[in-house]
Order: structure tokens, then C-alpha cells, then sequence
């Protein structure tokens, strides 16, 4: 029987990528001086506590996490690539930012598509069966012409190609294959538990939640959509974990080709450059792994 190997993810940052293990995150970035900097600290306890043994609960609390992760590491890759230290960026002013892009993405990809939905069975008399068509179908082209158009960006693409390196690094370390750029460059660009993926499955879920809603005006339509953005959040997470650890049922590998084929859209072939950013900032997370720690509950 092969031998069941722990769950990693990654993240592309600004000119980095950072990789989270089971109780280790790190974060690898070029320096000014063309150098690869490695940023290394331990998961909080959370991650190790019986909170993570509780299905759908989990989801959501990794989900936040990853959030505040997601954050630490940027303003760490970018005051990393900045030359003059007094110009650290920080505080107050990018929270703000964050703050206003994730509610920009809630009333563009959540709530837009809801009043979309409300035009097509209200106002225009098609039913709420169309309506709800309508939604989901919006929700899905908006997601999708939103990546594909940002993908255009120089900035993005890069941002894609360090994506691509994350994925390609994992790979080649669940195959067994040896972490050299021109090796890890061979495997495939795609990962079952890309967060892309969880975007994809997201859209999905709610087209199946939200027809369970009865439709009872404009404003219970977008309240029940805020509302339920968490439970399709944990839905979503917990079928992206299980078809993750069951990738060798050939009905799973089926069922996930169209989340595959979506990171095609958020991930670029990296330069090899890319792939010794990955390889360090995944080497620096499992050597975090072999730490002695107490077991917190």
C-alpha cells in the first residue's frame, strides 16, 4: 500500500510563494540582491487542536486562517523586495485595502449575480427557475472573465507563473521525484487542492443552495446570499478535501477535470527561477516539519 502523505498547500506572493505544511508555514522571496530570503514560522495551535477533527467546522476556521496568512505574507514578500526600509509597507492603510478588494469581491461575484438572477424571474416575469439559471450561469462567467482578464497584467502573470511553480514543486515532491528546477519543471501545472479549485466548486454549491431558498424579494434574495456564504464555503471545502485523498478512483478524477482545467486560467508556466523560489520555500516548510513541539489542544 503507498504510503499516505501529509497535506500541503501553497501560495503564490509578490516575486514568492509561500507553502504551509501541517504545522509549519514559510515563505521564500527574492531579495533585491537576487537572493532567495526564506521567512519561516509555526502554524497557530488551532491547526493541531480537536477543532480540525470536526467536518465542516474546520473548513471555516482553516479558510480564516488562510486569510490572515495570506496577508502576513505579502507584507513580508513585498517589504522584502523593497530596497529602502523606510518605505515598509503596512498597517492600517493596506488592511483598508484588503478590507475594500474581499468586500469588492463579495458584491461583484456574490451579490451582482444574485440581483442578476432577481431581473431575470421578477422583473422580467421568467420564473424562478430561470432566474436561478440566470445567477449561476452569471456567477460562473463573471469568475471566469474576471481571471482571464486580469491574467493579461504583467504583474499577474507573473503572480500565475510563480502559481504554477507552487504547483509543480508539490507535485514533483508527491511523486517522489527529486527537487531540482529542471526536474520539478516536467510535472503537471495543475493540483486537485489549488484554491482555484475551491473557487470553481463554490460556484457550483450555490447554484445547489440557493435553490433551496424560496425567493422572497430583492433584499431577502442578497441577505440569504451573504448568510449562506459560509456554509457553501465549508460545503466547499470539505468536497475539495475529499477529492484530494481520493484522486486514485477514476469516477474522482473525472468528476474534478473541470477544476483542473479552470488553473489553466491562474497558473503560467514558471521560469526556472520561479522553481528555485518554490523549492526553497518548500524545503524551509518541511524542515519546519521536524521540529519538536508540544501537542496543544
Amino acid at each position: 500500500m503507498t504510503e499516505k502523505l501529509p497535506t500541503y498547500g501553497g501560495q503564490a506572493v509578490v516575486e514568492g510563494v509561500m507553502m504551509r505544511g501541517q504545522q509549519t508555514v514559510a515563505i521564500a522571496m527574492r531579495a533585491p540582491d537576487d537572493s532567495i530570503a526564506i521567512h519561516e514560522e509555526d502554524l497557530g495551535g488551532i491547526y493541531r487542536s480537536r477543532i480540525m477533527q470536526i467536518p465542516f467546522l474546520r473548513g471555516l476556521v482553516v479558510l480564516w486562517d488562510a486569510l490572515g496568512l495570506g496577508v502576513r505574507a505579502l507584507i513580508i514578500s513585498v517589504n522584502t523586495q523593497l530596497e529602502d526600509e523606510e518605505e515598509e509597507v503596512g498597517g492600517a492603510p493596506l488592511y483598508l485595502t484588503l478590507a475594500l478588494s474581499l468586500g469588492f469581491a463579495v458584491g461583484l461575484f456574490i451579490l451582482t449575480p444574485a440581483a442578476l438572477g432577481y431581473l431575470f424571474s421578477d422583473i422580467l416575469g421568467f420564473g424562478s427557475t430561470i432566474g436561478l439559471i440566470a445567477e449561476g450561469v452569471g456567477r460562473l462567467a463573471i469568475l471566469i472573465g474576471y481571471i482571464w482578464g486580469i491574467g493579461f497584467m504583467p504583474d499577474v502573470r507573473r503572480v500565475f507563473g510563480y502559481h504554477g511553480a507552487e504547483h509543480k514543486t508539490i507535485n514533483a515532491f508527491e511523486a517522489g521525484a527529486q527537487l531540482e528546477p529542471e526536474i520539478v519543471q516536467v510535472f503537471p501545472i495543475e493540483h486537485p487542492r489549488c484554491g482555484t479549485a475551491f473557487l470553481l466548486t463554490v460556484v457550483v454549491a450555490s447554484i445547489l443552495i440557493f435553490s433551496l431558498v424560496p425567493d422572497l424579494g430583492i433584499g431577502y434574495r442578497l441577505l440569504s446570499r451573504l448568510l449562506l456564504l459560509p456554509v457553501i464555503a465549508s460545503l466547499a471545502y470539505e468536497y475539495i478535501r475529499w477529492t484530494a485523498s481520493h484522486m486514485h478512483w477514476r469516477a474522482v478524477r473525472w468528476i474534478v477535470k473541470p477544476n483542473l482545467a479552470l488553473q489553466r486560467l491562474t497558473t503560467r508556466e514558471p521560469s526556472l527561477r520561479m522553481l528555485e523560489v518554490a523549492i526553497a520555500a518548500f524545503q524551509a516548510m518541511r524542515e519546519g516539519e521536524k521540529k519538536d513541539r508540544a501537542i496543544e489542544v
